[in-house]
């Protein structure tokens, strides 16, 4: 009977609903000690227990997945980024990674927009002030008279694209790859340098994936360039920006503002100055949230877990499963 170890937190909380699945399809459940992910030693600890692995943002590294050998034949990431794993040395060992592509495009880029409305209209700050006994006008903006700088049109770049061009905002955009000229042509974006992003725009929002070409691609020379009336939102991966940079950037004025949903290490430390910050937003690594397509992820890391173990599934029926409202909220 295959083993499978269970750190994927946003399915912890539900596990006694999935218990059947995984009996019918019969597999032992391991349940992982954890808070946000498990770290290098943390997955060591359960080394050669586990055959098939359903996880968050665990650090599968080379070391692990060797260590896990031969039993593990699977890592099933629940969610799309892979970052945290090493597929290279996964794949040279035989073992499938799967995960779930394109899934929080529409959450995601509705934080995106929930951001820039925010710190346009300014409404969380007069909501503080209003409660504080203060009556003071703080001037906003329309967003039809903001420029929007993406960093990545991938599927959520694309789909924050579609949302800014509702509100009329002037729209600029910067990737590695080509972007469809159609989409291009058909939002009116003007696709230019990342200098030359980090200089207009008034939003600047990443959206790009976490590899070796974009850690850090907010640092001190790109955060040198923008105004210093804009605001950074990252609803994308942590180490994209270089935290104490920004941490000095927004000290110093060169930036009006961060909305910032990911972190350089998670859970953010007690101590970090961006806690004490009033002009940062944060949030714990939750843009994704969104009942439709938690339980859309569910089931697709169920299905790549039992294809990864070669088991026959052509039976799995979610609507067997039925979520109640406390697995959906």
């Amino acid at each position: 009977m295959p083993n499978v170890l269970l750190s994927a937190p946003y399915m912890l909380p539900f596990v006694e609903r999935f218990e059947p699945v995984f009996e019918h399809y019969g597999l032992d459940v391991i349940i992982a000690d954890v808070e946000e992910r498990l770290e290098e030693d943390h997955l060591l600890a359960y080394a050669g227990q586990f055959d098939g692995a359903v996880c968050g943002d665990d650090r599968f590294t080379e070391r692990v997945i060797e260590a896990c050998l031969p039993r593990l034949k699977v890592i099933s990431k629940w969610g799309t980024g892979i970052d945290s794993i090493d597929k290279e040395a996964a794949t040279n060992h035989g073992v499938m990674v799967g995960n779930t592509p394109n899934a929080f495009t529409v959450p995601v880029a509705d934080t995106v927009l929930g951001y820039m409305l925010a710190f346009a209209r300014r409404q969380p700050w007069m909501d503080v002030q209003m409660k504080a006994g203060q009556w003071e006008k703080i001037p906003g903006r329309a967003l039809s008279e903001c420029t929007l700088g993406v960093i990545g049109v991938g599927n959520i770049g694309k789909a924050v694209l579609r949302r800014a061009q509702a509100f009329g905002m002037t729209l600029i955009g910067n990737d590695i790859i080509k972007i469809d000229q159609d989409f291009v042509d058909g939002l009116g974006i003007q696709m230019t340098s990342l200098d030359d992003l980090l200089a207009r725009a008034d939003f600047i929002s990443l959206n790009c994936d976490l590899n070796p070409t974009s850690q850090h691609i907010i640092n001190h020379d790109s955060l040198s360039l923008t105004q210093p009336h804009a605001v950074l939102i990252n609803t994308a991966r942590g180490p994209l920006v270089d935290e104490t940079t920004l941490v000095e950037a927004l000290q110093n004025k060169q930036l009006a503002g961060a909305a910032l949903d990911v972190f350089e290490h998670e859970p953010l430390p007690d101590d970090s100055p961006l806690r004490t910050m009033d002009n940062v937003m944060l949030a714990p690594h939750n843009s994704n949230s969104s009942p439709t397509a938690w339980e859309a992820v569910h089931w697709n890391t169920i299905r790549n877990l039992l294809k990864g173990l070669d088991i026959p599934h052509e039976d799995l029926d979610p609507q067997m499963y039925p979520a109640n409202k406390e697995t959906t909220t």
